[in-house]
């Protein structure tokens, strides 16, 4: 009998119907439980991928450092990926990442390197830049890298259809990396063209973890524009209110970004009819509870 390694789990992740939360019109809507990768994230489909492809193409051998910026996800998913596979990871990200965040990542054996809340992911981004320019370490740049969206188009978007029966309409994404809707619009519109591909970005003035309106000349080079039918703003107040119907309405523990999502499939279900709706539920809530925003109301 053959088992599994761990890294051959990862994916094929359950498919679930809302039961509580209404999306009127006789609409469906369906949450993509992610969190249930084993490094907790829908990140743990590229961070494979990455490093994968990169070993395939003889880019990078077990036992070399890797560096990259992130603002968490990827970075565990990463630092999970490395451990499995032999490598060592150098992973870069602002220091108002949740605890929980950073100490999963160094749970893994990554190491860690800060730059401040102002700086932010763009100061990650540079910093890591200048490190790999310096010769310490080999980059995998998920910002830039193809195999990135590969991973949704090889994975999430077939699983999409097949658990679907070909009768998804619409989904809705955050977009970070931007990987995800990518990888998974290119599948899904090869398979049906009128499937809707609606895009999730903060609000001015939101800071959501996992979703982000980059300055032009940090947009991730992976990005395509014309694979997203349309572009949602999502406020700050809208996603975690939505999180935390997630947890409280549906038992769903999940991460803001994917209160976003729902608040965003909710506005798409105003406004359409008989529509099978899915979003991704990125990531587990239980990475971002010293954070306060799971805190018992007074």
């Amino acid at each position: 009998m053959a088992f599994p390694t761990l890294a051959q789990t990862v994916g094929n992740t359950p498919l679930v119907r809302l039961a509580r939360i209404s999306a009127g019109r006789d609409n469906t809507i369906l949450a993509k439980l992610e969190g249930n990768n084993p490094a907790g994230s829908v990140k743990d489909r590229p961070a494979l991928s990455m490093l994968r492809e990169a070993e395939a193409r003889g880019d990078i051998s077990p036992g070399d450092t890797l560096i990259e910026a992130t603002s968490g996800n990827t970075g565990i998913a990463l630092a999970m990926a490395a451990a499995v596979m032999g490598y060592q990871m150098v992973l870069i990200m602002p220091d108002n990442a949740s605890s929980e965040r950073k100490q999963a990542m160094a749970a893994y054996g990554a190491r860690l390197i800060g730059v401040s809340k102002e700086a932010g992911m763009e100061g990650a981004r540079d910093l890591a830049d200048e490190m790999i320019a310096r010769g310490e370490g080999k980059p995998l740049n998920q910002f830039a890298n193809p195999d990135n969206p590969l991973a949704h188009y090889r994975t999430t978007g077939p699983e999409l259809w097949e658990q679907t029966a070909g009768r998804i309409t619409h989904f809705v994404s955050a977009m970070g990396t931007t990987g995800t809707i990518m990888g998974t619009s290119r599948y899904l519109k090869e398979r049906n063209p009128s499937i809707q591909i609606v895009g999730l970005q903060p609000a001015d003035g939101a800071s959501i973890a996992g979703i982000r309106r980059w300055p032009e000349a940090y947009l991730p080079d992976i990005f395509e524009p014309q694979r997203v039918d349309s572009v949602l703003d999502i406020g700050q107040q809208e996603a975690e209110e939505h999180m935390r119907r997630l947890a409280r309405e549906e038992g769903i523990l999940a991460g803001v970004s994917s209160g976003g999502a729902l608040a965003g499939a909710l506005r798409v279900a105003e406004r359409v009819d008989n529509a099978v709706i899915v979003f991704i539920v990125c990531d587990r809530g239980d990475r971002y509870l010293s954070t306060g925003l799971y805190a018992p109301e007074a």
